[in-house]
């Protein structure tokens, strides 16, 4: 069975509506076309876990901010690496925090990837492309 990576979610935790719209514009300059699902605190992106036990789509990869509302992104990555069925998606967490206490917590929780935000929109593209590459062409994903 042939995946269509392309066609697969990409679930944005993102509260931020300038860095949501950041990321969808560089996903759109580099020719990303998955569909992206935003959750805006920590909460929305727990709720996830009930959608995908309902049938929607698992993501691809989850892109989770750290500094969130309601749940922080620490909290949301533990749920998820909790999880006995959605324990093996992707987690990459981006984030404005370079706090080595953060990196390293997420590290331990189960975190595939840390990636400190780029503040200007070409940083930005750059890191979009190098996500795109990684975990829709190069990682072997377990779906």
């Amino acid at each position: 069975m042939v995946i269509d990576y392309s066609r697969l979610p990409i679930l944005l935790v993102e509260d931020n509506p300038v860095d949501i719209d950041l990321s969808l514009r560089a996903f759109k300059k580099q020719n990303i076309t998955n569909p992206v699902d935003i959750a805006r605190d920590g909460e929305e992106a727990l709720e996830y876990i009930k959608k995908w036990d309902a049938g929607r789509q698992i993501p691809i990869v989850i892109l989770l901010d750290l500094k969130l509302p309601k749940l922080d992104g620490l909290q949301v990555l533990e749920a998820y690496k909790k999880h006995p069925i959605y324990n093996t998606i992707p987690v990459v967490v981006l984030t404005t925090s370079s706090d080595n206490r953060d990196v390293e917590r997420a590290y331990k929780i189960g975190a595939n990837s840390y990636i400190i935000k780029p503040v200007n929109f070409t940083k930005f593209v750059e890191v979009a492309s190098q996500i795109e590459l990684y975990w829709t062409v190069l990682n072997k994903a377990h779906i």
